[in-house]
């Protein structure tokens, strides 16, 4: 079996169990007053995890597949050396340092600092154009969330405000 298949075997696993948890056990602990609307807490995990399903299936069973033979982009796990797997694994790491840090640095400053080391971890090196851009994103990003949503997003550190 091809690695694009094994690959979607992995997410059509995560995806029923996200799926399982989705449609079964999140919506226990609702407050009656909840249970009449018509949208839920769980309705985005819901069709999240269905559209994943699909997506895994047809991947799994090779419905995307042209009969013109192997395609040009596809991977070949037999030269799995000869692709950056280093810079996978170090963005998964920034991801994870972004999740950590987030509480504690404060939204804008953890997320200028993941958007700034993740770009030139993939190759940016304008510097003049990065760090505005990321200091932009992460500050419209937070008064959405904070400003229009309503939702409290720290955006320092508590020791700074």
């Amino acid at each position: 079996m091809a690695l694009d298949r094994w690959i979607a075997l992995l997410i059509l696993g995560v995806c029923l169990v996200y799926g399982y948890t989705a449609f079964f056990t999140m919506d226990e602990g609702l407050a009656p007053f909840m249970r009449r609307n018509p949208i839920w807490p769980s309705t985005f995990p819901k069709v999240l995890s269905v559209l994943a399903i699909v997506a895994s299936l047809v991947i799994l069973l090779g419905f995307e597949k042209s009969d013109a033979g192997p395609a040009e982009g596809a991977i070949d796990y037999r030269r799995l050396g000869d692709y950056k797997i280093g810079q996978a694994i170090a963005l998964l790491l920034f991801m994870v340092a972004y999740a950590l840090l987030l509480r504690p640095a404060g939204f804008v400053i953890s997320t200028v600092a993941f958007l700034t080391c993740s770009a030139v971890l993939l190759g940016e090196r304008r510097f003049l154009y990065l760090v505005p851009i990321s200091l932009l994103a992460a500050g419209i990003i937070w008064y959405l969330v904070q400003g229009v949503l309503g939702i409290f997003l720290r955006p320092l550190p508590f020791f700074l405000g």
